[in-house]
Formats: C-alpha cells, structure tokens, sequence
C-alpha cells in the first residue's frame, strides 16, 4: 500500500511516464545489429545502398539522376532480377507539370494468377538541391533490402510482386502517372504499398488510400502483425489537408487500386532540402519502414488482393501491443447519443442526489473556457510575434522551424501553466465531480460534430467514456480505494492515444498549428481535472509550468540562429525579360543576408519585377527584387506552327526548342483561360466525360515541362474557344548561375543552403506570346 502522502508524486510519475511513452512506443529505438541470417533485414545493407543514393542531388534531368538509375537497376540485377525502364511521357493537370518517364520497373512471378502486389517509391530527388536520402531514399533502400531477404527464403509467393521505383514524383507523381496510365502491369496490380517521407525523422505513419470503404483494409493489415503500427483515422484527413498528394494518389484516383502509404515527418526542416542528407536521416524512422514492409510483404504476397474491397468504413487507432483498435462507422453515431444521453442522467440523478451542484456546474465553465480561450489567444499571437521578432522564420516556408520542437514544448507548458492559474481557486472549492462535468460536456460538444462531420476521428469518444465512467464512480461510489491513483490509472489510454497528437499537428503542417495544440491541451487536462483537483499546490504548479515555458522560449530563442547543421535557406534568380528587354536579380527571401546582397544590393525594390512569376510550391511570390545589366544568354526558339479556326474552336501548335539546354519551360496566363484540349509532346491531358473543357487556369501557371535530355524540343498542342484571350509568358529556366561564365558569384558560406519549394539558382528567359 503506497502512503498517502505520496500519491500526488505516484500519479505525477504515472501521467509524465505515461506521455513518455506514448511517444517511446510508436517506433523502433533498437541500434543497428548485424544480423546472421540471410533472411532477414539488415539495416547496415540498407544504409550502404542509401549512401550511394544520397550522395548528390538527383532530380529528374540531371546527371546525377542517371548515375542514381544505373546503381538501382545493378542492385536489382544482382538480385537476380530482369529490369525494365518505362520511357514515358506523363502530363498531371493537378500539378501542372510534365517530363519524360524512366520508372524502374522488376517482377517477382507467383505461383498464382492473381492480382499482384506493388512495392512502390521514387528514385528522384526534389530540385535541385535536395540530397534526397529520406524523400525517398529511404523507401528505394528498405524495398531493395526488403526484396533481398525475402528472396533469400527461397519461397514462392503466391502473387506476382511487382517492384516500381517511379521517377518524376517530385515533378507531379509523373513516373505514377505514366506506369498507371500506360504499363500493362497496372492492370494486374491489386494493392499498393508506397514508401514515403516529408521529414527525416520520427516514427512512420501508416496512410489509407482507397474509394471505398477501408473495412478489410484495416482488417488485413491488422492481420499483416506490424510490429509498431501507428495510424488511425484521422490521419488520412489530416493528410489530405498537406499541399501534397503521393504516387499512391495516382493508383487510387486513375486506377481505383488501393493502398497504404508509410511516411515519416519529423525533422520537417530537412524535407527538399540539401539536409536530406544521409548522416541526418534518422536510422530509427529506417528501421520502422523496414518493419512495415517485412510484415506486409509477407503477407499480402500470399493474402487474396481480390478481395479487399469493401463498402463499410472502420474508425481505428492504435495501441501499444495490441495494434490496431477499429470498430464500425455505423457505431460512430448510436455511440454519441448513448454517451449524451448517459451525461444527461448523470447530470440529472446527481443533481437530484445532491452529489453534483448547479452553482459547482456553472462556476465549472469558467475556469475551462478562460483556459481555452486564453491559450488559444496566446498561441495564435504569440506565433506571429515570434515571427515579428525572429522575421528569418517566414524564410522557412513549410513553417517548421529548427527550434519548433521547443516552441511546441513552451505553448504545451504555457497552456498547462494557464489551466492550473485558472483552476487554482476552483479545485479548492469545489468538487471533482462538479469540475468534471464541463470539460465532459466540451468532449461531447466536440464529439457530436466528429459524429456527423468527421467520422474519422471518432475514437475521440474514448475520453467520454472514461469521463462518464469516473463522474459515476464520483457521485455513486463508497469504495474506499484511493480516487487519485484510480483516476489516474484511468488516464493511462487517453494519454498514450491523444498525447502525441498535440506534438503530430504543428510539425506536420507547421508553427501555426500550434493554436491547435494550445486548444488540445487544455481539453487533455480538462480530461485530467478529476486528477489535478486531489493534487495540493496548484499555484506551485502553474509557476513550474510557466519556468518550463519559459525556459523552452529561452531554448528557442537561443536556438533560433543559423548555424552548419541548420542552414539558413535562401534564393536568388536571374531573370531577363525579352519583350521589355530588361534583365533583374530576383530572391523568394523577405530579408537580405550576405549572398544575396551581392546580387540585389543595398537597397532592392520590395515586392515583384512581375505580377505574373514562377509558381512555388507554397505559392510563394518573388519578395525583393532589382534592375541588372543585361547578360548575353540563348534565347530558345519559340515559333507558332498552326494557328487556325475550326468553327468555334482555335487550334494552336506551339513549337518550343531550347538552345541553352535548359532544365524547364515553364508556360503561364496573365487571364483566364480554359482548355479543350491539350496534347504535349503526343500526351493528351485527359478530359472527365461530362467536362467540356480539359483544364482551366484562372492565372499562372499553364503547365510546366521538365527536360531531361539536350535535344528534346517540346511540342505542345491545344484547343480553345475561338474567343479566348490569350497572352502567356514562356519562362525557360536553367540551373546554371554558378556554372555560367557570365556571373562572378561569392559562393553561400557553410551555414546557408538554396531555399526550397522555389525554383533557385537559375538563370530564367522570359518570352510573352500574344495571339
């Protein structure tokens, strides 16, 4: 029997040893062994054949990306292993974008005459800096191990397993599109499993892709047996918010074939960058992936793909030893309105049983709605002035900051900090049971919307239950067991399910998420509040918790500078205008530092040479820009081979050659404009049946072609209304500023490197077109 005296520490230690957990639990934290047996994985193989990969940048068109292909086909040769490179031309209206294919491409015969299974993941890199060791060197390695020791075993699968290491994913899921759209194989394949990262760090995360219903998806890979499964239901919305889609995308949407995506997104810093490197990838967030494949490989080789369809969906989550938990979206609803009308018979009987007070009910909102709003208000400014302070954050444009773990630990400890000074008072006067039923009341409120909203999240449930559960034992129970340590106990699910969730938000889509994590905490210690009101010294308590914010603040801020392990990211372009002839230095940077005032100067002009500029991932615009002379750069050829009207049609046939070898034609609208048809290189955009037009593009960006060989001249035919205005810019951008003769450029110092999600360290011709 544990003394009274130290239950307050015991249930401290137990939440603290709790969260800890949640987090230690959701991957491998093994070192790296030799293994003796051929059969199985070995990390140390692995990590040789991702050095390899990641030793120089390797997107699409370069010559890197050649060297990066010729060492894949050997590995897979050497396995014993007849490869096959798709050449295909692939066009993606979503993402604008199209390039000449060379997917990789094995085939493992089953026994069988099934549907096959697909290990997939891409070979590129992002241009034109990003070593690409996580994204997705890391998928190539642990699918390329994976097959090696599976093929060890000497046995034969019952389905065909087919290997496709795709090119042009960081283009627009192009080696996807051309494999779905044009390689026979994609009828055969019956399921994917895609390997992914948009970090280089933390545990991976399993994504569902499918069109129906997820219920034997769920249940096959429950009966795959990962070893540290990590997904739940809610996370497929969450990643459908990210400004991203993956190859799998490109199999559900043109091909309805299901899969599962493995991804990592810790360290999101490093994501297309040149920190993607090898020496910075997190061996753990390897070994993860690794246990993905070897369990799934195992068994959906053998496992029937024809029959995972389904039409019901599951709600699903995980947990530590158990896997996946998952029960029926028909249960989401009948759940919620027997825990409402259970909260309201509680609410009832103890108000009637004088053991919960209306004055202790309504005081009770107090207290957790100035906790919610005020963290909520903190987190939302606090975030900006931080970036009105630190003004070198806006530079990081996915918004995940080297120091963001802190902040996340400081508006955590701030948020925790603000409940305990609000509830101070409260949890002297009034009872746990009348305290609870608000933060109960708000997990209903939130879970009724989850109901009819967002089914996917549905688990949320889970602390309802507990709450009704500990509100009954409140008012009813006699027991003589300590309510502290019970209630604690009761705790343990909640905290290892919805803990790392704060954590998940702001460092896969950034900084500002961290209003969410605020207004997640406060419910979370909302759930605890029939624990924190045994506890003595909530005063002591909210000034710890405001010491550790504040010291995670001052970690932050100490931290919060550019050093060699953490680069400051910054750009520059030339670009010449043809029309105007005028010639401009150009960066995506709100701040000038060293490199690029060397470029721009003291004093640039703030804002754009152009209206109409290059497109960015994050549609980032061109910041600061000034005039220069004029260099003596190719201009590509650029002719109007057909120009004719076809009743109240208007085809056009432009002829597009560079001269310079550029990397990219990129094609852009100053109007609205709306197409037929559209056909590049002999590739047609593909038109949904009852669409009369192909694609429209209100401004910007039409279409950007990424080169990959010296001769290739791009063709590109379409068809609009006969009315249609059309004024576009050709934008022919090469990589070449610190290759060219022409510029005399100080090199960036250690602690730099090329911003990403911009087009960088590119010399750009600007030709407009008016018909």
């Amino acid at each position: 029997m544990i003394p009274k005296k130290y239950h307050q520490i015991v249930s401290l230690v137990i939440i603290i040893v709790s969260i800890f957990y949640s987090f230690y639990s959701l991957s491998p934290s093994v070192k790296i062994e030799k293994k003796s047996s051929l059969t199985e994985f070995s990390t140390d193989k692995a990590l040789l054949q991702l050095k390899e990969i990641a030793k120089k940048p390797h997107f699409t068109g370069s010559p890197e990306h050649e060297v990066v292909r010729n060492y894949l086909v050997s590995e897979l040769e050497k396995l014993g292993l007849q490869v096959e490179i798709q050449e295909q031309i692939a066009v993606n209206s979503k993402w604008k974008a199209a390039t000449n294919n060379k997917n990789i491409l094995a085939r493992i015969k089953g026994s069988e005459n099934g549907k096959a299974l697909l290990l997939l993941s891409h070979y590129d890199s992002n241009p034109h800096s990003s070593l690409g060791a996580s994204d997705a060197g890391s998928g190539v390695v642990v699918i390329l191990e994976g097959i090696r020791a599976f093929l060890e075993k000497k046995e034969i699968p019952k389905n065909d397993i087919i290997i496709c290491i795709s090119d042009a994913e960081e283009l627009g899921l192009l080696g996807a599109n051309a494999f779905v759209n044009h390689h026979p194989w994609a009828k055969e394949v019956g399921l994917v499993l895609n390997f992914e990262a948009r970090g280089s760090g933390g545990p991976s995360y399993m994504l569902l892709e499918t069109n129906d219903g997820n219920e034997k998806l769920i249940e096959a890979f429950q009966e795959a047996n990962t070893a540290y499964p990590v997904a739940n239901s809610l996370m497929y919305s969450i990643y459908k918010m990210l400004p991203n889609d993956t190859d799998l995308t490109v199999f559900r949407e043109g091909a309805n074939i299901d899969g599962y995506n493995f991804a990592f997104i810790d360290d999101h810093f490093d994501y297309h960058t040149v920190q993607d490197s090898y020496e910075r990838m997190d061996v753990n967030s390897l070994n993860h992936q690794a246990s993905y494949l070897m369990a799934t490989l195992n068994y959906f080789a053998n496992a029937d793909l024809d029959n995972l369809k389904s039409e019901a969906d599951y709600v699903y989550f995980n947990f530590p030893y158990i896997g996946l938990v998952f029960y029926p979206f028909s249960w989401v609803i009948p759940m919620f309105l027997f825990c409402a009308v259970l909260f309201l018979i509680l609410l009832f009987m103890g108000v009637l049983k004088k053991r919960l007070t209306k004055k202790g009910i309504i005081k009770g909102f107090y207290p957790f709605i100035a906790s919610l709003l005020t963290s909520a208000a903190l987190a939302f400014f606090g975030w900006r002035l931080l970036l009105k302070i630190h003004p070198q954050y806006n530079d990081i444009l996915h918004g995940f900051t080297y120091n963001g773990y802190y902040y996340i630990a400081a508006f955590v400890s701030l948020t925790i900090a603000i409940c305990f000074w609000f509830y101070k008072d409260f949890f002297k006067k009034r009872s746990k049971q009348d305290l609870l039923v608000v933060p109960l009341f708000f997990w209903l409120l939130l879970n009724g919307f989850i109901a009819f909203y967002l089914p996917g999240a549905a688990f949320f449930i889970l602390p309802v239950i507990i709450l009704l559960g500990i509100l009954f034992i409140s008012k009813f129970s006699i027991s003589k067991v300590n309510m502290l340590l019970l209630f604690t106990l009761f705790s343990i699910p909640v905290l290892i399910i919805f803990a790392p969730l704060v954590k998940m938000l702001p460092v896969g889509l950034g900084l500002k998420m961290l209003v969410v994590s605020a207004v997640f905490t406060v419910l979370l210690f909302g759930f605890l509040v029939p624990v924190f009101q045994q506890y003595k010294d909530h005063k002591k308590l909210s000034f710890v918790f405001l010491l550790i914010g504040l010291m995670a603040l001052i970690s932050a801020s100490v931290y919060s500078s550019y050093s060699v392990d953490q680069r400051k990211p910054n750009s520059v372009l030339y670009v010449f205008d043809s029309n105007k002839n005028e010639a401009y230095w150009a960066s995506y940077n709100n701040e000038m530092d060293e490199f690029t005032k060397q470029f721009l100067g003291e004093n640039p002009i703030v804002g754009s040479y152009d209206a109409n500029t290059t497109a960015s991932k994050y549609n980032t615009n061109i910041q600061l820009y000034t005039k220069t002379e004029i260099r003596n750069l190719e201009k590509p050829l650029i002719s109007i081979v057909i120009d004719t009207i076809i009743g109240s049609d208007r085809k056009l046939t432009l002829h597009i050659e560079s001269l310079r070898n550029a990397n990219k034609i990129e094609l852009m609208t100053k109007t609205p404009i709306r197409f037929k048809s559209f056909i590049i290189n002999k590739e047609p955009l593909k038109k949904n049946t009852n669409d009369k037009y192909v694609f429209s593009v209100e401004k910007g960006t039409i279409m950007n072609f990424y080169r990959t060989s010296k001769d290739e001249i791009i063709n590109i035919e379409f068809v609009v209304d006969k009315n249609q205005v059309i004024d576009i810019d050709i934008l022919e951008a090469k990589y070449d500023l610190f290759t060219n003769s022409q510029f005399n450029i100080i090199p960036r110092t250690e602690i730099m490197m090329p911003m990403p999600f911009v087009l960088n360290d590119a010399t750009v011709i600007k030709t407009n077109i008016k018909f």
